[in-house]
């Protein structure tokens, strides 16, 4: 059971824009022809269930990041997780897209997962003529009384955790600073979660 809580900090954090949805993805802009193309691959990568958007739409570097392993094993983490259609994010909004030569930033606004009501700042690169996600660069916007309630929900009847161990998960959580979410989500800290854990049993 700890494996799983030390590792579900990252899958709520850094995995919504990853893997299968139950709806689609929204667009906010709609600028030039290489910001629809991110915007495409940010939504697709959100709401997709295909195993191919791992490499396709994704750079083994995001993948590591997402999924808190090293090389060609993230991939791999990626592609079973897709093919278990592991759930994520319901739609993305995309804003602010930059674009400077082979890569861009945008944020994007997630709705549903453990990251609804956060907007997370994204860097992206160009690889042969294919936009990819390449890495989490920090929240744009960080609500943290929301990712609590979405880490209390996800964690409701997991084996193993009692109801006062949820409520002290999320409380603390609530408490996180956006530096130590930051560090959590996109740095594979978990010696925050590590603390929390052992502070509420």
């Amino acid at each position: 059971m700890k494996k799983s809580l030390l590792i579900l900090p990252l899958v709520l954090l850094a995995s919504a824009l990853a893997l299968a949805a139950c709806g689609g993805g929204g667009s906010s802009s709609s600028g030039s022809g290489e910001e629809a193309a991110i915007e495409e691959t940010i939504e697709k990568s959100a709401t997709t269930s295909d195993p191919s958007k791992c490499t396709e739409l994704q750079t083994q570097a995001f993948n590591e990041q997402e999924k808190g392993v090293s090389g060609e094993e993230a991939t791999e983490v990626c592609e079973e997780a897709a093919e278990e259609k592991e759930t994520v994010a319901e739609g993305v909004s995309v804003s602010n897209v930059s674009v400077e030569g082979e890569k861009a930033t945008a944020d994007a606004e997630v709705e549903g997962s453990g990251l609804n009501g956060q907007t997370v700042e994204l860097e992206l690169v160009e690889e042969e003529g294919q936009w990819k996600l390449n890495q989490f660069l920090g929240f744009a916007s960080y609500d943290s009384e929301a990712l609590a309630a979405a880490l209390e929900e996800e964690l409701e009847g997991e084996e193993g955790v009692s109801s006062s161990e949820i409520k002290c998960l999320g409380e603390g959580f609530s408490e996180m600073s956006q530096e130590e979410a930051e560090s959590v989500a996109f740095e594979a800290n978990i010696e925050v979660v590590e603390e929390l854990l052992e502070s509420c049993k």
